[in-house]
């Protein structure tokens, strides 16, 4: 009987969307640079998703093909296009990438009478060694406590709340799945880049507020926040 393989399953994997809204080949570049240099160590071989559903006209492919060039360029990982019009899909996997809908979300209609529900308490998932560069620690369905620190180069990710009592000096992204009510708590802010439901802000923005210092991290609008704790 032959060996199984390989296994197929699902995962978390973390992504850089950008969305793209016009292009001008020197201007993006030196754009994108500039970006890139404001906390290279994350940005290094990140996949990248380019969002397009909102690029003001009509972009061409030789355009996105000079896109993806220099993102590969600078040491990005263009994996995917989302919200690609119909010209642009043949370009698209000619570069090897996948074409993402507009939208994952999926609506479905149902009727029926309201039932008062009792929300059951969130799981918890505890880690007690440190998170070393290159690991990567995910809580799905729960809330993540950590109880020691978070290297540089090391991610932590959760469908909820993080708590760190120790140093935050990699990535830390709560509410993965779209929770906006996820918060960071962290004994000292020195994190790469902190992400509550897929909007994040940068080490530089970091510095500028309660660095190495007691910290929350939670959202109001659009708007990453960052308060003494």
């Amino acid at each position: 009987m032959t060996d199984v393989c390989f296994q197929m399953k699902g995962t978390a994997v973390t992504a850089v969307v950008m969305d793209l809204y016009n292009y001008s080949s020197g201007v993006f570049y030196e754009q994108l640079k500039q970006k890139i240099d404001t906390a290279p160590h994350f940005f290094n071989a990140s996949p990248l998703v380019l969002n397009l559903s909102s690029y003001d006209g009509l972009l061409q492919s030789e355009h996105l093909s000079q896109v993806v060039a220099s993102c590969r360029e600078l040491g990005l990982q263009p994996m995917a296009c989302k919200a690609a019009p119909e010209h642009l899909l043949g370009a698209i996997k000619k570069l090897g990438m996948a074409c993402l809908p507009a939208s994952n979300a999926r609506t479905t209609k149902i009727e029926a009478e309201p039932v008062a529900q009792v929300e059951s308490p969130r799981a918890t998932k505890i880690i007690t060694r440190p998170i070393r560069s290159g690991q990567q620690v995910y809580a799905e369905g729960s809330d993540l406590i950590l109880m020691a620190a978070v290297s540089e180069g090391a991610e932590v990710l959760a469908d909820g709340h993080i708590h760190v009592y120790g140093p935050l000096r990699g990535r830390a992204l709560a509410g993965v799945k779209g929770d906006t009510d996820a918060r960071i708590f962290c004994r000292q802010m020195e994190a790469e880049l902190v992400s509550i439901a897929g909007y994040f802000i940068l080490n530089d923005k970091l510095r500028e507020q309660c660095w190495k210092q007691p910290a929350q991290v939670y959202l109001e609008g659009e708007s990453i926040q960052v308060a003494a704790l």
